[in-house]
This record gives structure tokens, sequence and C-alpha cells, in this order.
């Protein structure tokens, strides 16, 4: 199998096909998290179904990465994804509020960014 893109052709796909053909029975579902710039936070942004994480970044890069910026992308498993159950949410009233701990509390970075587009629109 030969694609135009060389990544695709470095990762050797013809070993990851069983008789030449992609099977569901071999695909395995990954949860796709998408970072947009250097810095900023990872957020989940969907799914992919595929039997190898070469092939998942691949595909997720097609599907979540080819209309805004991506500086970065991440795939797990999602039988790896491991949550707490809603009947322990009582688990999570004993944390203090620490608003102060949080980067959101501050608005300073906000205000920065206002300031430079604004300096952008008056160059």
């Amino acid at each position: 199998m030969n694609s135009l893109d060389p990544r695709v052709n470095r990762l050797d796909v013809s070993k990851t096909m069983d008789g030449g053909l992609l099977t569901n029975s071999h695909l395995i579902t990954w949860e796709v998290f998408h970072q947009d710039k250097r810095g900023k936070q990872v957020v989940h942004c969907g799914i992919v179904h595929a039997n190898t994480p070469e092939m998942a970044l691949i595909l997720a890069k097609e599907q979540y990465a080819r209309r805004g910026k991506t500086t970065n992308l991440w795939v797990a498993k999602t039988s790896d994804v491991f949550t707490f159950n809603s009947e322990d949410e009582d688990i999570f009233e004993t944390t203090p509020e620490k608003t102060f701990r949080d980067p959101g509390f501050y608005k300073v970075r906000d205000r920065i960014e206002k300031y430079q587009q604004q300096n952008k629109l008056n160059v």
C-alpha cells in the first residue's frame, strides 16, 4: 500500500493489514486529545478507530488537525482510561475550595492577550 504521504509509507501499514484488508475485529477505539498552541492545555476532541497507535495518530491528524492550528496530538486506548463511578461523587466533597491554585483564577493572561490583539490591529 503506497501513499502520497511519505510518513504513511514509513509506518509500513501493510504489516498491520490482515490479508490486505482491514477488518473491524482488529480495530481499537482511541481517545484523541488536541493541543492547538504550545503551553496550552490538551483537550479531548473525539475518537478514532485504528489497530495501532501509529495509525491512530495518522487518522487523528487527518480528522482533527487539518482545519485548525495544531502543535500536538495524543491518542490513548479507550480501555486504558479510568474514571470514578458516578456513585462515588461524594469523594470530592471533602476537597476544599482552592481556586487560587488554578491559573484560570488570575485574569492577567486574558488582559495580556487582549492588549496584544489591540496592538496588532493598530499597527
